[in-house]
């Protein structure tokens, strides 16, 4: 075995642990190898990608370690699941779909998992702190862990996450270390104006530019706003992972390895300079969409990766400042949040606006792992880089990319309608 393994470590592969334990270390070492890691470490926070359910082999994957009494030791959240777990009659779900999720929800639950729901873990419950090693899957939530909180993770896929959260160790490699998290390409954000960035939708289609410009290379952002939120640093980064495969990026004066250009690069010179300008931002904004403007809007979709709190804020504000009282009557809009956002939510009179506008709300889940989106819907609408990305490929629609303000207008008078159109 090419691996060094601690006694702790081979008692768990031998079994001494349990057989579930045995059963998730085996696959650990195996991913060691693999990476060609010489040893593993601990981390001490898990949030687990595998609990949606793709196929019914993950469901038994699930239902087999939980069988063999498998349990998490280390605190560990859910991402979104299968489907809403308390209103999923109200989408139309098929029953026998319902039950697997069910089944699939219970089995993590049976091994220990808090039940958040959610691919945006860092908005509620247990956000990690800076530079805590964490074991986390969900392409969107890799990103902010990384660039926006500090924390360090590599890209925990199905169904490794679980395997990590049960024996609270991984391989040793990648961005778990500091010289492997150092700016690779300097992009340079030129002659672009600052009301560009008060525009939300710029992140989404700064992110969307970047995931292919870089691919699995580590950029470093110099020219973004010192103030840009949590939600448009989520939104960038979503849309990055969706077109690419970053994991981690700098943004000068932003995040937290970061505070100078060279603190980003960690003293070295970057392999590559590239300038973005505002044309360029343009540019990915229009490829985003493949629906027209005018085309009729059959649905709206927010919350990709989930809404947050300050979203609802944001949406309750827009649909306030119109004087229709009610979404076009062809046209659906659906936010997409997890229990904790929703929570706060509930806390306020801004549910109410939503509900009078005939928004609907569904929680733990996402469009692309529940079939919530009718096949009736042929233009989608959205706001989200991310969705954007996937929704043409996995759900068969056409997309209109726009700001939060351009979907509310476009759900409100029934077809396609972006500022300056």
């Amino acid at each position: 075995m090419s691996v060094h393994l601690t006694e702790n470590d081979r008692q768990m592969l031998d079994g001494l642990r349990g057989e579930g334990v045995r059963m998730a270390m085996s696959i650990v070492v195996r991913m060691a190898e693999v990476l060609d890691a010489a040893e593993l470490m601990s981390v001490t926070q898990a949030h687990i990608d595998g609990c949606g359910l793709l196929s019914d082999a993950g469901l038994e994957f699930a239902e087999t370690l939980a069988a063999r009494g498998a349990r998490v030791s280390i605190p560990t959240t859910l991402n979104m699941g299968p489907l809403d777990l308390q209103h999923w009659r109200e989408f139309e779900i098929p029953e026998e779909f319902a039950a697997k999720a069910i089944r699939q929800a219970r089995a993590y639950e049976q091994m220990g998992c808090v039940p958040t729901w959610t691919c945006a873990p860092y908005q509620g419950y247990l956000t990690p702190r800076f530079g805590q090693q964490i074991a986390w899957g969900e392409s969107n939530a890799i990103v902010y862990a990384n660039s926006v909180l500090g924390a360090r993770t590599n890209r925990y896929g199905d169904y490794l996450d679980i395997c990590a959260a049960i024996t609270g160790r991984v391989p040793k490699c990648g961005l778990h270390l500091a010289e492997n998290r150092r700016g690779q390409i300097l992009l340079r954000l030129v002659d672009i104006e600052p009301s560009v960035w008060q525009e939300d939708g710029s992140y989404a289609a700064l992110g969307h530019l970047m995931g292919p410009m870089v691919g699995e290379r580590i950029p470093v952002i110099e020219g973004l706003p010192a103030n840009a939120s949590d939600d448009q640093l989520k939104a960038l980064g979503a849309a990055a992972a969706s077109s690419g495969a970053v994991a981690l990026f700098h943004a000068v004066g932003v995040t937290p390895e970061a505070s100078t250009r060279e603190a980003a690069f960690a003293g070295n010179t970057p392999e590559r300079v590239i300038e973005i300008h505002a044309a360029d931002l343009l540019a990915a904004r229009a490829d985003l969409s493949t629906a027209e403007e005018g085309e009729k809007l059959d649905l709206v979709v927010l919350g990709c990766p989930h809404f947050s709190f300050a979203e609802f804020v944001q949406l309750a504000k827009l649909l306030d400042s119109h004087d229709a009282t009610a979404l076009h009557p062809e046209t659906e809009m659906i936010v997409i949040s997890g229990q904790a956002s929703y929570s706060l939510a509930q806390r306020s009179d801004m549910l109410g606006v939503l509900d009078r506008f005939g928004v609907r709300v569904t929680l733990d889940t996402c469009p692309f792992h529940t079939p919530m989106v009718s096949p009736r819907v042929q233009v989608l609408m959205t706001n989200s880089g991310k969705c954007a990305y996937y929704a043409p490929g996995e759900l068969g629609v056409r997309v209109a990319f726009g700001s939060m303000a351009d979907c509310v207008r476009s759900a409100i008078v029934g077809h396609v309608c972006r500022k300056g159109n």
